[in-house]
């Protein structure tokens, strides 16, 4: 089952409320997305750690219901 977008923002924001979230659907299928999520949250923290903090967020839909995420974090000062 394909996650659409709106899904996919809800579960981040969930997790990073002051998340800004730019989806783009790679192949059309709502299975293979490009993200770009901005937040204070993630000031100070390695890459690793900002992607940790998304696919957290995201949970066990990774590779379920979400097949692939091609994912940049960017960080807001707070």
């Amino acid at each position: 089952m394909p996650m659409p977008a709106a899904e996919i923002e809800r579960l981040i924001k969930a997790a990073l409320p002051d998340a800004s979230v730019e989806l783009i659907d790679l192949a059309g299928d709502d299975d293979h997305w490009s993200a770009i999520v901005t937040s204070a949250a993630f000031d100070g923290l390695s890459k690793l750690k900002q992607h940790q903090l998304v696919y957290g967020a995201l949970g066990t839909h990774m590779g379920g219901a979400l097949h692939a995420l091609q994912l940049q974090t960017l960080t807001r000062k707070a």
